[in-house]
């Protein structure tokens, strides 16, 4: 790992893990696109510490360009990147990509979480075998915030996965859940299960059986 150009020396050990691991190759546009959004970030959060995984020419370069994501981040060099076209299943083949160190780095206690534009398959798939699940989940899923007119709203799963049981639907409410907890501040989000209507019968029998599953748990 070297450092960013303008990045203090700082002992990772006696600071605690970074922040996040950066996946500085995802995405159509990267790295240039991304180390913009870092300087978003730095202006919001400037104490921050990001691991910045990428090819270290390209991201040397590109970072001369952003004094303020400069100033956050150390770079890790990575070998390869990961596709937005490849196969969740050949991108796990893929040993030395920055996705997948972004994630090892998260497994081995080095950042809190990672951030990648790229492969959102790889990255789901990589993070099931990599980081893995809290207990009693079974699956990742994709969230988003969206406004409405009653505040911002978590919604998942949005494509992750193509066909999912009541207790996929159950497990997604407690980590929608908890997303709006800690990310949005809300300390008693209301939980809401799309369907085709608003009646108890409407629906197929996963859906009925959510909703059953739903009114019985403490969410």
């Amino acid at each position: 790992m070297t450092k960013a150009p303008v990045t203090p020396e700082r002992d990772i050990a006696a600071s605690g893990p970074y922040a996040l691991a950066v996946d500085a190759m995802g995405g159509d546009r990267a790295p240039d696109i991304v180390l913009a959004g870092l300087d978003l970030a730095a202006d919001r959060h400037p104490k921050a510490r990001i691991l910045l995984i990428g090819d270290e020419t390209l991201l040397r370069a590109a970072l001369a360009k952003h004094p303020k994501a400069a100033g956050l981040c150390d770079i890790r060099h990575s070998e390869a990147s990961i596709p937005m076209d490849m196969k969740p299943t050949s991108a796990l083949r893929v040993r030395g990509s920055s996705m997948r160190m972004a994630m090892e780095a998260v497994a081995a206690g080095e950042a809190r979480g990672v951030v990648s534009a790229g492969n959102s398959g790889a990255m789901l798939a990589l993070a099931k075998i990599i980081v893995k699940a809290l207990p009693g989940i079974s699956r990742p899923a994709m969230a988003a915030v969206q406004p409405s007119a009653r505040g911002d709203v978590v919604m998942l799963d949005l494509g992750a996965n193509i066909a999912c049981d009541a207790r996929n639907l159950v497990e997604f409410a407690i980590m929608g859940e908890a997303f709006a907890q800690a990310a949005l501040g809300l300390p008693s989000p209301t939980i809401g299960l799309l369907n085709v209507g608003s009646e108890e019968l409407k629906g197929d029998d996963r859906l009925r059986q959510a909703s059953e599953r739903l009114r019985e748990s403490p969410l």
